[in-house]
């Protein structure tokens, strides 16, 4: 070979990351990038509803990085070395403009997934990376030379052309060279490549979340161990009759716990057609995801639906009412920011009548009105998840990994970036951020 021949084997946000971190920190490297499906950057795509929430406006690693039930420790150095801000700008050199929403989050302007993918696509294409879809890797070989043997499997194709300029988006590029015409190893790619195997000197996985054990089976014959995977956020079944008929509510801040596993979170809450969903429960999820999976997600959830006012406060409010709307029935009165629907659940589910009025209200209804506002318990009976968008708690030990570049400790050669390590965070942005970084630091590390 007459330069280094790099191999990423994943086409996510983190693949493509490292591809064009080697790519333009050395021009002269063979870089190929190998998705097993038909799609590049899928969960990208999907993510934020469409949006694609690129990272959080948090610009403190240390802060940053608190952020991650697992990985908090092991990311600091890496985010020293590229974080949130350093993706903003990255984006931004490439005409790709993102602005940044009340609660951190920070999105494309356009509010469109597919403005990163094309970003990304189109970077890649001009740094003339070589981009291989319908292309699994069976099985990885360590050569006595220090080289990597890739088995592959699948119907080999190459990244299609550029579609036209989609109506009403601009491209981030004004123009890309059409892909790479690719043949399936064995046919363009030198002695290198015969009988669909593929001989590189550097390998990066980058294959996404351990949802199985086999999803991070290369990493294993490397020499590598996973920590058991079990699903993070996710969001919570509940059968309680009342709170199904209230779907579609949601409520901006409450304080929703699960007791027996020592776990609390604030935030926006929403009702389903299935149980709770929203911010607050996604982190609940996160934190708490091999603690919940070892309680085979039954367990009781406590909400405080308004966390802001003591229970002092309640009652010398219903108090008040007493005197002050003597005629209303309460079921008519809600307290704010509660929405009249959920209220009118809440007084029925603390055992007060539908009929009773503030006049009537004795002093044992109004302490079950205020635990129930406080502290209403709910059975969690299973969870629900995004297949293609949920991430995993697990992946290859941190242990076996150098986070200064992303090298294994094991295997020296082989490289690592995003959801097949052991790290996850809470929704948000932190998830894609640390994809981002690890595959620039592993990216540059190979070049």
């Amino acid at each position: 070979m007459n330069s280094r021949r790099i191999g990423i084997v994943g086409g996510g946000a983190a693949g493509f990351f490292a591809a064009l971190a080697c790519a333009e920190t050395q021009n002269g490297a063979e870089i190929f990038i190998l998705e097993k499906t038909a799609q590049f950057l899928s969960k990208v795509k999907i993510s934020g509803g469409g949006r694609c929430n690129v990272t959080h406006a948090c610009f403190d690693e240390r802060e940053f990085a608190t952020r991650f039930p697992r990985g908090e420790r092991a990311l600091i150095a890496p985010f020293r070395q590229f974080q949130a801000r350093d993706t903003v700008a990255w984006f931004a050199a490439r005409g790709v403009k993102l602005k940044t929403e009340s609660d951190g989050r920070m999105f494309p302007a356009t509010d469109s997934s597919q403005t990163i993918i094309d970003c990304l696509l189109g970077a890649a294409r001009t740094a003339g990376v070589k981009l291989m879809l319908n292309c699994g890797v069976e099985n990885v070989i360590k050569k006595p030379h220090g080289r990597f043997e890739l088995t592959l499997a699948g119907n080999i194709s190459s990244s299609p052309p550029p579609k036209e300029e989609r109506a009403g988006m601009r491209r981030p590029l004004k123009s890309n060279p059409p892909a790479p015409t690719l043949s399936p190893p064995g046919r363009g790619w030198g002695e290198e490549s015969v009988n669909g195997k593929i001989v590189c000197d550097r390998l990066l996985l980058a294959t996404g979340g351990c949802r199985t054990p086999a999803r991070g089976q290369l990493a294993i014959s490397l020499g590598h161990t996973l920590e058991p995977p079990v699903p993070s956020l996710f969001t919570f079944h509940i059968g309680t009759p009342w709170l199904r008929e209230l779907a579609g509510i949601s409520m901006e801040s409450v304080e929703a716990s699960v007791p027996g596993a020592g776990l609390c979170e604030r935030g926006a809450l929403l009702v389903t057609h299935w149980g709770l969903s929203g911010p607050v429960i996604l982190r609940l999820s996160a934190w708490g995801a091999r603690k919940l999976h070892g309680m085979n997600y039954s367990f009781p959830l406590c909400v405080n639906w308004l966390p802001d006012l003591n229970a002092e406060q309640l009652a010398s409010e219903f108090q008040s009412r007493r005197h002050s709307q003597p005629a209303r029935q309460i079921v008519n009165s809600p307290v704010p920011p509660l929405p009249a629907r959920l209220w009118e659940q809440l007084v029925l589910a603390s055992g007060i009548s539908r009929e009773m009025r503030w006049s009537v209200l004795s002093r044992a209804a109004r302490h079950r009105l205020v635990q129930q506002l406080r502290r209403t318990e709910f059975p969690v009976n299973g969870k629900s998840l995004n297949q293609d968008e949920f991430v995993t708690c697990g992946g290859v030990r941190l242990s076996e990994v150098n986070f200064k570049n992303m090298e294994s400790r094991i295997c020296p050669g082989l490289f690592f970036a995003g959801e097949l390590l052991d790290i996850d965070g809470i929704t948000g942005g932190f998830n894609f951020q640390a994809a981002w970084t690890t595959g620039w630091i592993a990216g540059r590390a190979m070049a």
